[in-house]
């Protein structure tokens, strides 16, 4: 009998009235927001506006939630479309599924679209954003704990996931996959941030980087799952997908610092120019001369009686609001 083990929840909805909370979608919006939360704080510290990152974030989002949810149906359409299924549950996106690989993929879509409207590079916004990705993850990944699935072998181990009797799932205690992959992604996370910092990596290399080291994890990760899964090769199916897209990261790493080394400087030409004119402004630069001087810039006497302080009844100049 195991005496310790992590417990699962009796439920994965809360009900609030009428409107149902469910714990998959709770956790998928908190790792939303986190995300672009994080991702915008790196963004303005390379340089860019406040509020690009989430400008971006809603074409991003979208794109991302349909294509998670479409690799899912595809990769396991026996769930949605084999007799006795309702091909219907392929849309009831709150039930869980949501592949990753998808998610990233046509998520890159949106936000190259949202990038252009900006007139910014993407490789930039996917830096600024790579980390804050994996944190999302992590997060979401609590969503499987709350509908109990994606589990590994039985085990007894103390930290065991303890799973109740349910459709297509028998009662026991297995592998708590969902936490070793959540821990997996804030260790990711870490590791981008801790090399952005050391090697300055730009021109997509960060976001490169945290692909790799997702896909490293995630592949002895989804080796240990039991769940149904197409197989190739005596491999799941996601097991090859990390592989394939750990060696693309790899190479377009490798690359890219011989083709574009260093980092960009400037991530927002609209930013740099707002912060020009908001320096031109501060200075009282008009384009041609300073206050009280000619057209040669030489200070007249006009100008310098011009620029004497009135004094007040007090026999004092009255102070000037020091430059910012």
């Amino acid at each position: 009998m195991n005496l310790a083990y992590i417990p699962s929840p009796s439920t994965g909805v809360i009900e609030l009235g009428p409107i149902p909370l469910r714990g998959y979608a709770f956790c998928i919006i908190i790792g939303v927001f986190v995300a672009v939360w994080f991702g915008n704080k790196r963004w303005i510290a390379r340089g860019g506006k406040a509020g690009t990152v989430a400008d971006i974030a809603v074409w991003a989002v979208p794109f991302g939630l349909v294509g998670g949810r479409l690799y899912h149906v595809i990769t396991d359409y026996q769930l949605y479309f084999s007799d006795g299924e309702n091909w219907v549950d392929a849309f009831k996106i709150w039930q869980g599924g949501l592949g990753i690989w998808g998610a990233i993929a046509l998520g890159a879509v949106g936000a190259w679209i949202g990038c252009r409207r900006r007139g910014i590079p993407l490789p930039a916004w996917a830096d600024a954003l790579a980390p804050g990705i994996a944190f999302a993850q992590a997060i979401g990944r609590w969503g499987n704990w709350f509908n109990q699935e994606l589990y590994g072998r039985q085990t007894d181990v103390p930290w065991a996931l303890k799973i109740s009797e349910g459709s297509n799932r028998v009662a026991g205690t297995y592998h708590p996959t969902f936490l070793y992959e959540s821990l997996w992604c804030v260790g990711v996370a870490l590791l981008v941030i801790w090399a952005d910092r050391r090697f300055k990596l730009g021109h997509g290399r960060a976001f490169a980087l945290y692909v790799a080291a997702y896909c490293a994890g995630r592949g002895w990760i989804e080796y240990m799952r039991v769940d149904e899964a197409h197989h190739v090769l005596g491999l799941r199916l996601n097991v090859w997908t990390a592989i394939v897209v750990f060696v693309l990261a790899v190479v377009y790493i490798v690359v890219s610092a011989k083709v574009r080394p260093g980092r960009e400087e400037i991530v927002e030409p609209a930013a740099v120019a707002l912060s020009k004119d908001t320096e031109d402004g501060g200075n009282g630069e008009d384009g041609d001369a300073e206050a009280g001087s000619d057209g040669s810039g030489t200070r007249t006497a006009a100008g310098d009686a011009a620029a004497k302080e009135p004094e007040d009844d007090a026999g004092v100049a009255p102070q000037t609001a020091e430059k910012s």
